[in-house]
């Protein structure tokens, strides 16, 4: 009996000094792994506008990292990883309203999958206090989105019921995550409206905006608990000083404003006024949660100054998309993601003239974030993306001029020779894809 005792502790003892070396060595690999690379911004899709076609997820498993898709697409989610494991699928859902329209809600009753958290019919019937209203106690539509209602985000029982209802919703069907629209910070952009309770739009906007903070952290803490990601659409961020910080610590944030041009699009750009910048860099270059960054782009300034931003918070997990509809019914590219700049090989800096730069192991970027034309001197030996490829006689792209003068609010790409690729524009979608909307280029 002694000996079998002595031998059950002799074996105990092994197997605890084999699992205490075993975190020995698991935590000193972890201390010596290499630091996640900041490479060039990687594309990724808000595919909320319409149902994806089988030919859009088979481009979207070799075009992007990161997804994000309505709830009732959990099928065309479950393809995309089949095809691709590593890409993020985020399923969309609204922190801020309840909604009424024709699939929201159909024959009366609430859609078994919503685009928010909460459905507007069992909202009406069992808790129509969760609905903000007005100082005359009417419910706030918003103005420009028919059938959208303003909810309660300060009240504890529906952010409750709301985290409940989505945490168990992304789990039971395999979502990474959510993207969580609509974390404004004031009520204006949908309605004048002030809140019952409140004095004028100052106290009204306060109110939403610590209902919203609140919100937030009942959120995260749970999805962080179920191993899910909660990427909050967060806006205005330059006004609120942190606000950024806070909102994006449980997976990351969403600027759908980045690269905005001020005062009617005659001034600078308004992603580098205040503290956002400053707060987008830190996080980027701590690599631990996403930058979600979407540039809309109506022309090809806006679309250099928006790539070439992106580049400058360019780390592990920074993903950027030009925005070319208001309604995203159609994945967006543009070449400039596959450019080829490889990785950043020194942080973002700042010129006198307020010219940001950097670096990057096959290229470089400028972006002039003021609202007049400045100069500045590239290095050499570096082309644009546009430029003929390279070939092996003397008539090779000549390094680029210098200096160069950029714009207001304006950008430049530049790449190495050697990094030049074919021009994608004979490789489009089938022509089904060009009826939808606009043909795309495939990816190399």
């Amino acid at each position: 009996m002694r000996r079998n005792r002595l031998r059950a502790w002799t074996g105990l003892l092994v197997l605890v000094a084999g699992c205490l070396s075993g975190c020995v060595k698991s935590s000193a690999q972890e201390l010596s792994a290499p630091p996640p690379k900041p490479l060039a911004p990687c594309a990724w899709w808000y595919g909320i506008g319409q149902p994806p076609t089988s030919r859009e997820i088979e481009l979207a498993a070799k075009r992007y990292q990161v997804v994000v898709l309505n709830a009732d697409q959990s099928a065309a989610m479950r393809h995309l990883r089949e095809l691709n494991p590593q890409v993020k699928v985020l399923v969309y859902k609204d922190l801020s309203s309840t909604r009424n329209y024709p699939g929201a809600v159909d024959g009366g009753r609430d859609a078994a999958f919503l685009p928010s958290g909460i459905g507007y019919v069992a909202a009406q019937q069992n808790h129509p206090d969760w609905f903000a209203t007005d100082q005359n106690g009417r419910r706030i539509e918003w103005q420009g989105y028919p059938k959208h209602w303003q909810m309660a985000v300060w009240n504890a029982d529906y952010q409750q019921a709301w985290t409940d209802a989505v945490v168990a919703e992304t789990t039971r069907e395999g979502w990474d995550g959510i993207l969580a629209d609509n974390d404004f910070n004031s009520l204006s952009h949908y309605s004048p409206a002030t809140l019952a309770g409140t004095a004028n739009v100052a106290e009204t906007d306060r109110k939403l905006r610590d209902g919203l903070d609140a919100f937030l952290s009942r959120v995260g803490d749970a999805f962080v608990k179920a191993g899910k990601l909660l990427v909050p659409n967060v806006s205005e961020t330059h006004l609120v000083p942190g606000r950024w910080t806070a909102h994006s610590r449980f997976g990351g944030a969403m600027e759908e404003n980045f690269g905005f041009r001020e005062d009617g699009g005659t001034g600078g750009l308004l992603t580098f006024r205040g503290n956002e910048f400053q707060e987008l860099r830190a996080q980027a270059a701590l690599g631990e949660s996403m930058l979600l960054l979407v540039t809309r782009t109506r022309n090809a300034r806006e679309e250099r100054a928006g790539y070439a931003s992106a580049a400058l918070l360019a780390g592990p997990r920074t993903c950027w998309t030009p925005a070319t509809t208001d309604d995203y019914r159609d994945p967006e590219w543009s070449d400039l993601q596959e450019s080829g700049l490889g990785e950043a090989v020194d942080a973002a800096g700042r010129l006198p003239n307020g010219v940001w730069t950097r670096t990057f192991s096959h290229g470089w970027v400028a972006v002039n974030t003021t609202a007049a034309t400045q100069t500045v001197t590239p290095p050499e030996g570096l082309v644009e993306p546009g430029s003929p490829p390279p070939t092996s006689t003397p008539t090779s792209p000549s390094p680029a001029p210098a200096p160069i003068t950029l714009e207001a609010a304006d950008g430049i790409v530049l790449v190495s020779p050697a990094k030049l690729k074919p021009s994608a524009d004979a490789r489009r979608l089938p022509a089904a894809a060009a009826a939808r909307g606009r043909a795309r280029p495939e990816p190399v």
